[in-house]
């Protein structure tokens, strides 16, 4: 019969493993070519990456080879997350002790020898409470099982947030404010009797500064509805038809109803400060694509290489169209892109947004309103 001998840093390492996933979100990482390491990540925190190395490091030339190997996993994981800067905290757990341990650019390397409060003290002022929040209640296979079942526990309360999140929902709100664009439109066609100039677009309630600065806020909303032409609709309705069912899918109904009615009024602000008269639905959709890029970039591990090859591609293509064609508001395109973005952050992302992201987005979304109202109205 077959023993398994738990050693004192497979001890250490589960105990730290189990701290890690549990308490501060990382999830296990598969990197190549390496053994007795564990690597652990998590793009929101300030140390993205955790690394737990077990091999003994007996000079200092070993040393340094790990840690070239730590800058190319590093430049990997960052091409594949889009981050601009990556911090790893590096935990050695056996180290000769005439090797000098000494902390690199984005990289924080630390020596433990157990979970000890003395050790962990050195870990404390990365993840501040993690001496409280080890598990030290058990060791041997109690231990190891103890570890299992709560990782478990850990991965199924996340993969049910996935699901939740991801999974096939009912669209309702995409297709009402479609329908209202489209209803809008054939009464603002009858209206002026096919002739949809400037005067008609005006008494339609198109997004006009002069009427707004005099107090007729609602065109801040109606403009966004109004359409000057056919073509214009359509391009419009097509664009909300498949952004809007994907981030509706993603946030749901009430949380896309608000994000889209914020950045049609952020997008009416901004243009009304370059424009004296615009319409059109295009400030909300480049809100709904600035509410895509929030979210993508918290969950760009699951969706993959869609944030960089097709999200932000979108979003600059669109935005250079407008610098270079005519008779495209790009105000409202940047203003409702921001708008959207804040007011997905003041309303946050199922499993990943904190209280203290959500309020800073409240935050910088009111004072970013603000500035734009008293920018045109002063």
């Amino acid at each position: 019969m077959n023993t398994i001998t738990i050693t004192r840093k497979d001890e250490i390492v589960m105990r730290l493993v189990h701290y890690f996933i549990t308490e501060e979100n990382y999830a296990p990482i598969i990197v190549n070519g390496v053994k007795d390491e564990i690597w652990l990540e998590n793009s929101d925190a300030k140390y993205k990456i955790v690394r737990i190395n077990s091999n003994y490091i007996h000079n200092e030339e070993q040393f340094r080879t790990d840690l070239f190997k730590i800058y190319n996993v590093m430049r990997q994981i960052k091409r594949k997350t889009v981050s601009f800067t990556m911090n790893t905290l590096n935990i050695f757990l056996d180290v000769n002790e005439n090797v000098k341990i000494e902390d690199e650019k984005h990289i924080k390397s630390i020596i433990l020898k157990d979970v000890s409060k003395k050790e962990t003290s050195k870990i404390e002022k990365y993840f501040p409470g993690i001496e409280n929040k080890l598990l030290k209640d058990s060791e041997g296979f109690d231990l190891i099982l103890n570890v299992t079942e709560d990782i478990n526990k850990k991965n199924a309360k996340t993969n049910q947030i996935y699901e939740a999140t991801f999974k096939p929902k009912k669209i309702i709100v995409t297709y009402l404010l479609m329908a209202l664009c489209v209803i809008y439109f054939f009464i603002s066609f009858i209206y002026s009797k096919g002739n949809m100039d400037t005067y008609s677009l005006f008494r339609l309630g198109a997004v006009a500064s002069t009427a707004i600065q005099s107090g007729q806020l609602w065109r801040l909303l109606t403009g966004t509805f109004l359409h000057a032409n056919l073509i214009h609709l359509l391009v419009n309705i097509y664009s909300l038809c498949v952004i809007g069912m994907q981030l509706e899918n993603f946030l749901g109904k009430r949380k896309f109803f608000l994000i889209y009615i914020t950045s049609a009024i952020s997008g009416s602000l901004m243009s009304s400060l370059f424009n004296p008269l615009s319409v059109g639905a295009s400030g909300a959709i480049f809100g709904l694509l600035g509410s895509i890029l929030y979210f993508g970039y918290h969950y760009r591990l699951y969706l993959g290489t869609t944030l960089k090859t097709q999200i932000i591609p979108i979003i600059l293509l669109n935005l250079f169209m407008g610098f270079m064609l005519s008779n495209i508001d790009n105000a409202a395109h940047i203003g409702g892109l921001i708008g959207g973005y804040l007011a997905t952050m003041a309303l946050g992302i199922p499993g990943k947004s904190s209280k203290t992201d959500e309020m800073n987005g409240y935050i910088v979304l009111v004072i970013y309103i603000a500035f734009l109202s008293i920018m045109l109205f002063r």
